[in-house]
């Protein structure tokens, strides 16, 4: 199944709240939809006297996602953590966003997604920093468990992020030099939500970032519980290509296919590419890169896949995808159930019909008069005077003059 959907609440949706875009999602014919948790506001606060002995899900107003003990600042949310009575002295951190208010608001948008059949993923910040300072790292990893706490709330299978820059590390040793970080953040994730939420690794088209399509798939490779994006645009920027033909990107969209084990996440828009590591997102039918190919390799087979919009237009792009998608499939159908043409039958012959009609008989020509007949009649004058005398007014004028 192909579902698409945008990158965000689509921009024709009247309210701003995440379950009125979902609901705009389903009536544009949509199916997806990637959560963009961009900002995060943490507040850290000892638990109240009216919060003792709840637990931190059941607080109204709060988004509750670690818990310290004695005063300490949590480290990293547990559903031990998050279900337990809270007690005197804990410290309870919250993060404050547009998404939802509490953890009952996070069910109803999770039955409203369920019930209109919107597949829901979660983008987290997009400002991390894993190979920066150890506080750096710390905080990049804090929030990308904190929207795995959102993503889980909300029934979203994904979270996905970028890794940040290289910094000091150089480009061979960056694989190495993550790999344990991104094998914490997937055991994790793996733990808390019970296998239902994975972690999404996104390239980047900036030559200076972490994200190359061969460091995502050898990172996907050796770190288990761990998803390829196949961001096309970012591709497209970073290596220098189009993919006109299908068959340029087939190769592309197999490895991803391989390394994601067998279902497809992809993020399209157009794109403008200036010079290396300078490009701008566009709408598709603006950007270099055209979405016909990758449509003709999605109809040719069977593919479980989800493609976002990320262009500036968000829900019209996608839309436009989702036409170009069953304009390829209806092309693939017609050409599989099309009967054989029919051989070509060789003209016949046809012979000459007789006609019916009898010649008819050519009347015999009248003889001319013959040459001796015309020495008796009058000329000249006396011709004008015999038939002046043969008609009566003539006759008459004649007789008069007399």
């Amino acid at each position: 199944m192909i579902r698409f959907g945008p990158a965000g609440i689509p921009l024709s949706c009247k309210g701003r709240t995440l379950r009125d875009g979902i609901a705009d999602i389903h009536h544009l014919g949509l199916t997806a939809m990637e959560i963009q948790f961009i900002k995060v506001n943490p507040l850290s606060r000892l638990a109240m006297d009216e919060e003792v002995a709840k637990s931190p899900r059941d607080l109204l107003q709060q988004l509750v996602v670690t818990v310290g003990n004695n005063g300490a600042v949590g480290t990293q949310p547990t559903l031990a953590m998050l279900t337990s009575p809270l007690k005197r002295r804990d410290n309870v951190t919250t993060i404050s966003t547009s998404l939802a208010k509490d953890y009952s608001d996070l069910q109803q948008t999770k039955a409203l997604a369920r019930a209109l059949d919107v597949d829901l993923t979660l983008h987290a910040p997009y400002y991390v920093d894993f190979f920066g300072s150890d506080e750096a790292r710390e905080r990049s990893q804090r929030q990308i468990q904190w929207a795995a706490v959102l993503a889980e709330g909300l029934g979203a299978r994904m979270v996905m992020t970028h890794l940040g820059f290289y910094g000091a590390v150089g480009h061979d040793q960056s694989i190495e030099a993550i790999m344990q970080i991104v094998q914490d953040l997937s055991t994790w994730l793996s733990q808390y939500s019970k296998g239902t939420v994975r972690l999404g690794i996104e390239p980047s088209g900036h030559p200076d970032v972490f994200g190359s399509q061969q460091e995502v798939l050898e990172l996907v490779r050796r770190v288990k519980g761990t998803v390829p994006i196949l961001n096309l645009p970012h591709l497209a920027a970073r290596e220098g290509k189009t993919f006109e033909k299908p068959e340029d990107l087939d190769p592309v969209l197999q490895e991803f296919l391989r390394a994601s084990g067998g279902s497809l996440y992809l993020n399209f828009s157009g794109v403008e590419i200036y010079r290396p590591g300078e490009f701008r997102l566009t709408p598709i039918k603006r950007g270099t890169v055209r979405f016909d190919p990758l449509a003709e390799l999605l109809a040719e087979r069977d593919y479980d896949a989800t493609v976002i919009s990320s262009s500036p237009l968000l829900e019209h792009d996608a839309m436009y995808m989702k036409v170009l998608y069953e304009r390829a499939l209806t092309r693939r159908w017609m050409k599989k159930h099309s009967p054989p043409p029919a051989p070509a039958a060789r003209p016949k012959a046809i012979a000459p019909i007789p006609s019916k009609r009898k010649p008819s008989a050519r009347p015999p020509s009248r003889p001319r008069p013959s040459a001796s007949r015309s020495h008796g009649r009058p000329k000249g004058r006396s011709a004008r005077r015999a038939r002046k005398h043969k008609h009566p007014e003539g006759r008459r004028h004649a007789a008069r003059h007399r």
